[in-house]
């Protein structure tokens, strides 16, 4: 008699199933009960042991876990073509920190809603945000659509960096930005049937005290979750570290023993040389962010050490980190960090399109803190899907899936993504909620922004407008 299921997907031309294995597997089809994988193989085998009301067909299609976004700032989602052409100290003092000062509740909200919906339409299902000062507005948001999050709060309790002064609204006490986050621990440790997670975030070491990083570290610990910041991304910043604090950015953090596999260090491009050495020993999970530090300048590429690092077994995943930089796209991420380490090294074989897989799917999931849960296909786990559209000139011909989804696909290409065993996105567009409507909205907020700030200062427009 067969077993009865709550959803089988069958026919899928080619599933990448990113399992213990890394198995490839031909005319395969998934089965999904109590929103967790509970069969995979062959559809033949499959159809002979499983029934259910719900069954979607998979073929001409390719198969793939859900995207981990292990960094992205949901508020920023509106700033779009707003940091264009600037450096690490003036994107974020010339242009982002006045436009996120210049945030509203209900702008983080539209914001957020318009950033689930890039991330689902690409395939993502998990992400994890640095945090802002309206994280309730995110919650709700993101909850919406279904896609899962981890959700943070921003930490600054020093104005003042070599960089330059950060605006005084952005500024709290220390007593103030811990008691904030334990706020956040007890309303969103995990909630909305788990996809809602929480954790521990100061958005850099130049304007971060050695107290309130001791005490993040000190709730994360307690909640157990995980500590976040960015790190050493770009010259500027690790210099500014060495003048302020007399010590290189790692080197600090190590300094203070809150460096360990569960903080996520976000960038980690710009290392001394005994910096190396101390990743290699404490492997917290590092985040690559490519287009970023591509559409900036940042030198994280070529300058950076994540491949080796990646084989000294420390956890590298990805992120998208804005949508100042261009697409929140993973697998245009992924086709970055692939190309562009053989493009720095002059090697073919440094990042293989597998590793990129890898640090989108089980390595993210792992930064997130549901390495347990989701990020391959295996019986078990919870069946987060994504099935790309295989018939576009753009997967075509089609002899490897891994290379194509890689070297020549788009996000632009997912068709149908499932979070448990739920239909979040289908035929490209969200099921949950009205993306016309969130649209419409879009363009009324940047109104709204556009109008507190100086935009022609902000909006580097070299061409003449008529």
């Amino acid at each position: 008699m067969s077993q009865q299921a709550d959803l089988i997907v069958r026919n899928i031309d080619w599933l990448i199933t990113v399992d213990p294995k890394r198995r490839v597997i031909r005319d395969a089809a998934v089965v999904v009960v109590g929103g967790k994988y509970a069969a995979i193989g062959k559809t033949s085998d499959i159809e002979k042991a499983w029934t259910s009301t719900k069954v979607m067909d998979g073929r001409g299609m390719v198969a793939t876990p859900g995207f981990v976004d292990n960094h992205l700032h949901a508020s920023f989602q509106m700033a779009r073509g707003l940091a264009d052409e600037a450096n690490a100290q003036s994107f974020l003092f010339d242009h982002m920190y006045p436009y996120e000062g210049a945030m509203t509740e209900e702008d983080v909200h539209v914001s957020a809603s318009l950033a689930a919906i890039e991330l689902l339409r690409h395939g993502v299902t998990c992400f994890i945000d640095p945090g802002n000062y309206h994280p309730d507005a995110t919650v709700s948001a993101v909850a919406a659509t279904g896609l899962r999050m981890v959700v943070s709060r921003s930490s600054f309790d020093k104005t003042k960096s070599v960089l330059g002064l950060l605006p005084e609204k952005m500024i709290e006490t220390t007593d103030h930005c811990l008691a904030q986050t334990e706020e956040l621990f007890d309303k969103y440790r995990n909630t909305h049937g788990g996809r809602i997670t929480a954790s521990a975030s100061f958005r850099g070491l130049n304007n971060a005290s050695d107290e309130l990083i001791l005490g993040l570290k000190k709730l994360a610990q307690k909640y157990d979750t995980f500590l976040q910041t960015h790190a050493c991304f770009s010259y500027s910043t690790h210099d500014a570290s060495v003048s302020q604090c007399g010590k290189p950015e790692i080197e600090r953090l190590e300094s203070l023993g809150v460096l360990d596999e569960k903080m996520l260090l976000v960038h980690s491009g710009w290392l001394e040389p005994h910096e190396f050495a101390i990743l290699a020993k404490r492997k917290p999970t590092l985040v690559g962010a490519p287009t970023s530090s591509v559409h900036n300048g940042y030198g994280n590429i070529i300058v950076g050490k994540l491949p080796e690092l990646m084989a000294m077994g420390v956890n590298v995943s990805l992120g998208s980190d804005h949508a100042c930089s261009g697409p929140v796209d993973m697998v245009q991420e992924m086709r970055h960090v692939a190309c562009g380490y053989k493009e720095a090294r002059m090697n073919p074989r440094v990042m293989p399109p597998e590793h990129a897989i890898e640090m989108a799917t089980v390595n993210g999931a792992r930064g997130a803190g549901l390495g347990d849960r989701i990020g391959s296909v295996t019986v078990g786990m919870e069946a987060d899907l994504v099935l790309f559209d295989a018939t576009v000139p753009e997967w075509q011909p089609l002899y490897n899936p891994v290379s194509n989804l890689v070297y020549a696909a788009t996000g632009n290409t997912v068709k149908h993504v499932f979070i448990a065993g739920e239909q979040v996105l289908k035929d490209g567009r969200p099921t949950k909620i009205d993306q016309d409507a969130v649209m419409r909205e879009v363009t009324k907020t940047a109104g709204r922004i556009a109008a507190r700030l100086d935009m022609k200062k902000i909006v580097k427009l070299l061409w003449p407008v008529e």
